[in-house]
């Protein structure tokens, strides 16, 4: 009776032992280097508190200036519209577009003389956190201020209070775990923020995670570093959990969705006009820019990609880059889904044991740590024997694939655990065994789930960017490295191809999260009838 249960509960130690080796091990080689006391001694410099302060602000003013812009969104989308979900989807494309492309857009409209700040600055980096993280507020918050209920703001209107006075006697109390959560995330991925400061910040702005990068590949500093990373990890640490604990508050305090009137067309509007600008205004630049040539618009800096210039991105051309970033997708896709698969599986029965719930917590983890730590560690890690890495591009999608692994499993395990459970028996009777019956029957009404995860995991993979900065080898960039490279030179030739290599890296991303959600749109579909 017991068998085919503790079969499942088995193939759990692969998705372990997978997890173990390349995300366990290079954390705790960071830890055992930071913990040395020469790296200990790092800490208490007086650069190691320049750095701290840097980057402690600079994430609380992204994350004021994030709700001064997404709260008017958040408050349009408390109510129902027609549009809503096209604006929800392309506020999702948004915050899961690679950090080098929105990198790349705050970049050409510095260029463009429209806004009062250069390309490079604090002005730019804010304003590229901004448009990451509108998404987040807008839809969190406006997700709990949907179910504030309609009678009580009735009722405070009715004794005599104002609009003002309603809010704060009704609305902000009922949202406080909603914001809470909300600030909290969008000051956990600004502080953790690489990308978009590593190319705006002109090498004048550094961060926890910038300096980890410049002490581990300019300043070979591995213990400085380490130290750095220390401090990194228990930041994120602190930041998950006070977010799981605002998260708690929001599912509790809520109640059930309501459906007010709508508001009228033009407060709609003006609403969500600041969003429509800071998100709309870049990626319209961009596509410009990236078709602009001194004899109009043409397709000529997207023609250039396959040329290879030696010295512009390390022997490899953005062109090369373009099929390198497809083959580590494809490699690290199905590394998810093949592990998250196995791992989902096991997770999935209905009679958990202690053991699933610490391998479905223990998937989680690579998703809540920064992955210029996560390089850094596969860095020490896999620099010698038993398990030498170093130089093998095969670590590349390895440490995709790890990140990957977490949307996998998110989208697979509900998707299994709806299944019918007498469906299995209706196959045994009829002979098949386990397998057969997993393949035949489980597979077909859980492949909605799996494109989804697959959509994910491969979005994941051909934008990032931290980790791959440590491991890539120069024959072996990807369109986010080469796309760094060609930002970080001048001329017009170099300019122009970067913008029209973040283009085509936009439209990859923003393909396959269309075919995430036309996935998603199939599987709720298929429960509904």
């Amino acid at each position: 009776m017991h068998r085919p249960s503790s079969r499942l509960i088995g193939l759990g130690v692969l998705p372990a032992l997978f997890l173990g080796v390349f995300f366990g091990w290079p954390i705790a080689a960071v830890l055992a280097r930071g913990l040395t006391g020469g790296a200990l001694d790092r800490l208490f410099e007086a650069r190691t508190f320049d750095l701290l302060w840097f980057t402690t602000w600079q994430a609380g003013l992204s994350t004021l200036l994030t709700f001064v812009i997404g709260l008017p969104g958040a408050w349009a989308l408390s109510r129902p519209f027609r549009g809503a979900a096209l604006f929800r989807a392309g506020m999702t494309v948004a915050f899961v577009l690679p950090t080098v492309v929105v990198a790349a857009a705050f970049d050409s409209l510095g260029r463009t003389g429209l806004v009062p700040w250069s390309p490079r600055g604090l002005a730019a980096v804010l304003g590229a956190h901004v448009f990451f993280n509108y998404a987040v507020v807008a839809r969190v918050v406006g997700a709990a201020w949907s179910r504030v209920p309609e009678e009580a703001r009735e009722m405070s209107r009715s004794l005599g209070q104002g609009p003002a006075s309603t809010f704060f006697r009704v609305d902000l109390p009922l949202l406080r775990p909603a914001l809470a959560a909300a600030a909290s995330i969008v000051f956990l991925f600004t502080f953790t923020s690489f990308g978009v400061v590593l190319i705006l910040g002109g090498f004048t702005l550094n961060t926890l995670e910038v300096e980890i990068w410049r002490r581990t590949l300019h300043l070979l500093d591995f213990d400085g570093a380490a130290a750095l990373a220390l401090l990194q990890m228990a930041a994120v640490i602190a930041g998950l959990v006070a977010w799981t604990r605002f998260q708690r508050g929001v599912a509790s305090d809520t109640g059930p969705q309501q459906s007010p009137a709508p508001f009228r067309w033009w407060v709609r509007t003006m609403a969500l006009l600041p969003g429509l600008l800071v998100v709309g205004v870049p990626v319209a630049v961009l596509v410009w820019r990236s078709l602009s040539t001194e004899s109009g618009l043409a397709f000529t800096w997207f023609r250039t990609l396959g040329t290879q210039r030696r010295g512009l991105t390390d022997f490899v051309s953005p062109g090369a880059a373009i099929a390198n970033s497809l083959g580590f997708a494809a490699a690290a896709t199905s590394v998810a889904l093949l592990v998250g698969g196995i791992a989902s599986l096991a997770i999935s029965r209905r009679q958990r044991r202690s053991s699933t719930r610490a391998l479905d917590a223990a998937l989680m983890l690579p998703l809540g740590t920064s992955a210029v730590t996560l390089g850094f560690g596969m860095l020490l890690a896999f620099d010698s024997a038993p398990l030498d890495l170093r130089g093998q591009a095969l670590v590349v999608p390895l440490a995709h694939a790890l990140v990957g692994i977490p949307f996998v499993v998110r989208t697979i395990v509900p998707a299994l655990r709806a299944l019918p459970p007498g469906f299995h028996e209706a196959a045994q009777t009829l002979g098949l065994g386990a397998a057969r019956a997993r393949l035949r029957i489980d597979l077909p009404l859980v492949s909605p789930a799996v494109a989804v995860g697959a959509s994910f995991a491969a979005a994941v993979s051909l934008g990032e960017f931290g980790a791959t900065t440590f491991l890539s080898r120069p024959d072996s960039a990807t369109v986010p490295i080469a796309l760094f490279r060609l930002l970080g030179r001048p001329g017009a030739v170099n300019q122009g191809q970067a913008y029209a290599l973040a283009v085509i890296l936009m439209g990859l991303v923003a393909l396959v999260v269309l075919v995430a959600g036309a996935a998603d749109a199939a599987a709720s579909g298929r429960q509904r009838g």
